[in-house]
């Protein structure tokens, strides 16, 4: 299993259009394949900071989804929707796996 780490930059002025991002991510996350973890935002932190994690079974079946990604319309609509809305001004992937513990 691989697991990817998204930190956000965002615009603290967009954050409810980049709720709207979020919330569209997740089912399509499912749709390919994945498991994700969820979303989290400003709280007691720096009110430009959001993380996301996600899971796939493997970095091949991540690859898949990233390429199926570009072509599928609902896809498209939240890239299209965080792009108009300038409500990301950076974002870094981080590619983690799960440490295996001896039963």
């Amino acid at each position: 299993m691989i697991t990817c780490y998204v930190r956000y930059e965002l615009n603290p002025s967009k954050l409810p259009e980049f709720e709207e991002y979020a919330r569209a991510w997740v089912p399509l996350v499912e749709k390919f394949g994945g498991t994700h973890h969820g979303y989290y935002l400003p709280h007691e932190s720096p009110n430009d900071l959001a993380v996301c994690l996600f899971s796939f079974p493997s970095l091949a079946d991540y690859e898949v989804y990233r390429t199926r990604s570009l072509t599928d319309s609902d896809c498209q609509k939240a890239y299209r929707m965080a792009e108009d809305t300038e409500c990301i001004r950076r974002y870094d992937r981080f590619f983690l796996r799960p440490l295996e513990t001896a039963s």
